[in-house]
This record gives structure tokens, sequence and C-alpha cells, in this order.
């Protein structure tokens, strides 16, 4: 299994932009990507905004906020963030439709080892992942909210999930 070093988030909404956080203050090269640069700025902000708190409660030190700081990139450019990801993390509007086709455009660009991970709370992982051709790499990663806070994520395997990715 292949290092996560990159990931993409999609959605800078409520989850998304949490996602991104953790991901960052984890050490992860982070892009937080959505369909106007308009939500991605406000995505970003929520997370310098949380991460100030935190540093103003004593719960984050400086030097942590400013490394998740720096792993933290915003782009509306779907396509080329998913380039260099090993990771992508979904957290779009529960529509199966929308998700499957954000899979099947994530299977063509991200590398073969590449995971693709859905934030759904209730939509089938196997028909999500059925829209790739490597369903074996797709998984449930289900962040509770707020999400730099609830340290729980609820791992969903689909039908043909592998172990290596779970």
């Amino acid at each position: 299994m292949r290092k996560i070093e990159r990931a993409v988030v999609v959605g800078a909404g409520t989850m998304g932009h949490g996602i991104a956080q953790v991901l960052a203050q984890a050490g992860i090269d982070t892009a937080l990507v959505d369909v106007t640069q308009d939500f991605v700025d406000r995505g970003l902000a929520h997370i310098k905004d949380n991460l100030e708190a935190g540093v103003a409660k004593g719960k984050v030190a400086p030097q942590a906020r400013d490394l998740a700081l720096g792993n933290l990139s915003g782009s509306t450019d779907l396509e080329s963030a998913l380039t260099t990801a090993d990771l992508l993390v979904e957290a779009i509007p529960e529509d199966m439709k929308k998700k499957r086709e954000l899979f099947s455009i994530a299977d063509a660009r991200m590398h073969p080892a590449a995971i693709l991970a859905s934030n759904t709370s209730s939509l089938s992982i196997p028909e999500i992942a059925s829209a790739t051709k490597r369903p074996e790499h797709a998984v449930g990663l289900h962040f509770f909210n707020p999400v730099h806070i609830m340290k729980l994520p609820e791992i969903v395997r689909g039908t043909l999930t592998a172990p290596a990715i779970v």
C-alpha cells in the first residue's frame, strides 16, 4: 500500500472543509476543491478560523497551525487536483448521480493505486464504486461533525473493497 502524501477533498462545505483540515493537520498535502472560488475561499477561511480558535484555547500549537495551513491549497480545477492525489474524499451533496460522476472522473484521472473515498452517510458504496474500473479501491470514509473535534471516522467497506484499502 502506497503512503498517502497528497489528498483532494471535493466539496468545501461543513464536512469538506473539516475533512481537509484534519488531513492537513495530519501532514498531508491537501487540496480543497469546489465548483466556485467563493466556496473554496469560504472553506479555507473556516479552516483558518478553526485553527486560530484552537491556538487561542491552547489546543493547537502555533507551529501546528502554520504547518496545517501550509499543507492546504484551494482550487476549482478538479481534474488537475486529482492527477497528483493519492486519496480522494468526496463531500458533495447526497446525490448518487453526482457521486458516481465524480468517482468516474477520479477513476480516469488518478493513479491506479489511489483511494477513492466517499463521505456519504447513507448511499451505497458498491453503487458509487461501480462507476469506476477499480471498485476494490473505493471505500466509505464517513466523518462526524465537527470533523476537527470528533475523532471518529466510520470506515465502510464496499462488497469489493480490498482489505489494504480499509
